[in-house]
């Protein structure tokens, strides 16, 4: 049978990703100052339940995992070696899964992250964890720059609420803060799916490990 010039991909091609499927899992900053005590954010639960579910399908289906660990300043809630510091989710030992602290808000800034993803062949990454308006949106805005399909799962990123300020606004509620955040990053983005709805795929670069 003739195929016609253009109408079948190059047989070299990848294949075009799913909607909401991701080769690689960005937890942004799921520390326990953060999702446990008094300084929780609203929803922690929620937000614990949703992460530790991408979490086991990203390292059933082969997926890059990538914990984003902030550095928090000297007497933060996060400052390094507290407990309030310490990664919430347990890290798999593994070729697929990283440990990467970070001294900003956006993960790639003076960290490895980007390297880690270039060596592993991603072409597209799911964000979450904490804060919504901050690390959050900072990690994914720089991956949206760097050519990534960014898929930002609604309920499975947090924040505080703001305070009110008079003569500014009244307390505006973190769910709110987190829609708003998400919406920013405009529409190259996936910010409506829906954390049970993201598929994973093993990166080509790390297709040799698969099954490990």
């Amino acid at each position: 049978m003739t195929q016609h010039a253009g109408t079948t991909p190059h047989p070299h091609s990848p294949p075009e990703p799913h909607p909401h499927s991701v080769d690689a899992l960005i937890v942004v900053d799921v520390q326990s100052a953060f999702v446990t005590g008094e300084g929780a954010v609203p929803g922690a639960a929620r937000l614990v339940d949703r992460t530790t579910d991408l979490l086991a399908r990203a390292r059933r289906d082969g997926a890059l995992v990538v914990h984003l660990q902030n550095d928090g300043p000297p007497g933060a809630e996060d400052e390094p070696h507290t407990p309030g510091w310490e990664l919430h989710h347990p890290v798999a030992s593994g070729p697929a899964e990283f440990v990467i602290r970070k001294p900003h808000d956006d993960g790639f800034a003076e960290t490895p992250l980007g390297g880690v993803l270039t060596d592993a062949g991603v072409r597209a990454v799911a964000v979450c964890g904490v804060m919504s308006e901050m690390c959050v949106q900072a990690t994914a805005r720089t991956a949206l720059a760097r050519g990534y399909h960014v898929v930002v799962p609604h309920d499975a990123h947090a924040t505080q609420d703001v305070p009110a300020v008079p003569g500014i606004s009244e307390t505006i509620p973190a769910a709110t803060v987190s829609r708003v955040a998400a919406y920013a990053l405009g529409s190259d983005a996936e910010v409506t799916v829906a954390a049970a709805a993201v598929t994973f795929t093993v990166p080509t670069g790390l297709a040799g490990s698969a099954g490990r």
